[in-house]
């Protein structure tokens, strides 16, 4: 089972990173009362596969009951639950922007005369919480991906694999359109068209005959070389920005041919790497 609890300052992302980590396959529950942790560890360790990695949200929103937390955690590890905890921080400044931009009332805003005084009470009654955490995040200068990226890293099964990122590589017409979903479009018009020999204009770039006419000069092979170098580098720094999905697009005038046939082998170089791949020919059965 892998258990984790998301806890730490009030504006600081932490209901942005439990989202983050139910795309990552966690099941997620935000302000579980503290008394009923120790409950909901019970049923991922009864081997139920719906709780085999829960992520918990709790912090001083639970009220008097957060006090009691640390003695939940002991209840944890009497029970042999293991569990990780996440602690999400930032700085006053940052703190007291963000909640002056959406407007919402600090948890503790009642019972402070301002909102600096909220915060320090906050960061007062979670210091020993903070002290127990695995893993600090502090997000006052740190982009949305950048946190994605992070906690892929740290609570990812496989958070060192490429498999955390699906690459669609698509082929296309450019006189359909332009893809408007393509995060990169390369254009493979300058290649030979096979569309102008008898033979070979009823294929397709997945038929052997029009493949090797496209590859036959090394114009072909030699864009592909420096294409898949450039990939090389760029994929993993997409894995390390959080990104999830990309989709590149290869065009060709009519998308039955050349982009085709450049499609078809830059998915299986990208497969070779390491990537989940998909291969789809988005005007092939158009005129």
């Amino acid at each position: 089972m892998e258990f984790v609890i998301i806890s730490g300052m009030s504006g600081a992302g932490k209901s942005r990173a439990a989202s983050f980590m139910e795309d990552m396959g966690y099941f997620c529950v935000d302000n579980l009362p503290v008394p009923l942790i120790a409950k909901f560890a019970e049923l991922g360790m009864a081997g139920s596969e719906e709780y085999g990695r829960v992520v918990l949200v709790t912090d001083v929103r639970a009220g008097a009951m957060f006090d009691h937390l640390f003695q939940v955690l002991d209840e944890l590890e009497t029970m042999k639950c293991p569990y990780r905890i996440l602690f999400m921080d930032a700085g006053d400044n940052v703190i007291i922007k963000r909640y002056k931009e959406s407007r919402r009332s600090h948890p503790l805003a009642e019972e402070s005369e301002s909102l600096e005084d909220a915060i320090a009470r906050e960061r007062s009654m979670l210091q020993p919480l903070r002290q127990r955490a695995d893993y600090i995040i502090d997000t006052s200068q740190l982009p949305t991906a950048k946190l994605k990226g992070e906690l892929s890293r740290l609570f990812s099964r496989d958070a060192d694999s490429s498999e955390n990122m699906q690459v669609n590589v698509m082929s296309f017409g450019f006189k359909h359109g332009l893809p408007l979903e393509a995060d990169l479009v390369f254009d493979v018009r300058f290649l030979p068209n096979p569309f102008y020999i008898a033979e070979l204009r009823h294929l397709t770039g997945l038929d052997a005959g029009v493949q090797e006419y496209v590859f036959r000069n090394g114009q072909a092979q030699a864009f592909l070389d420096r294409l898949n170098g450039m990939l090389e580098f760029l994929l993993p720094r997409y894995v390390e920005e959080g990104k999830t999905a990309l989709v590149i697009a290869v065009g060709c005038t009519g998308g039955h041919h050349r982009s085709v046939a450049i499609t078809h082998e830059l998915a299986q170089t990208i497969s070779g790497l390491g990537y989940m791949v998909a291969e789809n020919h988005r005007d092939l059965g158009r005129n």
